[in-house]
């Protein structure tokens, strides 16, 4: 299968020193794939994986996009803010203003599309996704909020926890996670709360809570897997070290691709 990963990509800057009050120096910064155990677990199954950061997208042209989706059997989508796929930097060029009408054909419908004539989608939660922090994810006013298996809350939709939150099925024989032991999953650190919607099957929910946290669902020819929590830092780091890991994303990525 080919799989594009977007999302997941940070700076890291420091250490930071203060020396006085006019000297404050970062020593080193770093760029890096968070997602990268989970391209690597894709990878180990011999697929291949393609992997762009929320500013890539933000810059990629409708027609860039296209072809990205062309490509993929599969889209993955973590930790990403809606208007990432429906705002374009040339809206804020003052060079741009007064010359032309500006509009673009929207990535998110075009997302939809691709779904809806059978390309898989694993969207994944986090800090920017679902309402997400100060609800700066903005799903629940994308242009596709609708068409999504869930409905998002109003407002922040974080729940966090220094103790974890532990994971229970509500469905075992279900393909995408026949043979895994969810009640095994170590603490998870967070979850995005959301409603699910008519067309929404439940596999795993929080223990204590009874929030769903993994669930698919079938659009047109395609079909889409829906999970509350981050699969990496800072969420996942315990999901991580779960035995099953590699198998988990493996076996999602399979059934969203029709497998």
């Amino acid at each position: 299968m080919k799989i594009t990963y977007i999302g997941d990509w940070v700076f890291y800057t420091g250490p930071n020193f203060i020396e006085s009050p006019f000297e404050m120096v970062a020593k080193d910064c770093q760029l890096k794939f968070l997602g990268k155990p989970v391209t690597d677990a894709l990878e180990k199954a011999g697929h291949s994986t393609k992997a762009y950061s929320n500013w890539q997208l933000y810059h990629m042209s409708p027609s860039e996009f296209a072809d990205i989706l062309k490509w993929s059997d599969v889209l993955v989508v973590s930790d990403v803010e809606a208007r990432c796929f429906h705002l374009n930097p040339t809206f804020f060029d003052g060079n741009a203003y007064g010359k032309s009408i500006i509009t673009f054909p929207d990535r998110l419908k075009q997302m939809r599309d691709a779904v809806e004539g059978g390309m898989g989608l694993i969207y994944l939660g986090g800090w920017l996704s679902f309402s997400g922090h100060m609800e700066k994810g903005g799903w629940r006013r994308s242009p596709i909020s609708d068409w999504l298996p869930f409905q998002c809350l109003v407002g922040e939709d974080l729940m966090e926890s220094s103790e974890g939150f532990a994971v229970e099925a509500v469905n075992t024989s279900h393909p995408a996670v026949a043979g895994l032991d969810a009640a095994s999953i170590p603490p998870l650190l967070g979850y995005n709360e959301f409603i699910p919607r008519e067309g929404f099957e439940p596999l795993w929910r929080i223990k204590d809570s009874g929030h769903p946290l993994l669930g698919v669902s079938k659009h047109g020819k395609g079909r889409m897997v829906t999970y509350g929590s981050d699969p990496v830092p800072h969420w996942g780091i315990n999901l991580m070290l779960w035995k099953d890991y590699e198998k988990l994303w493996q076996q999602l990525a399979a059934w969203a691709a029709g497998e």
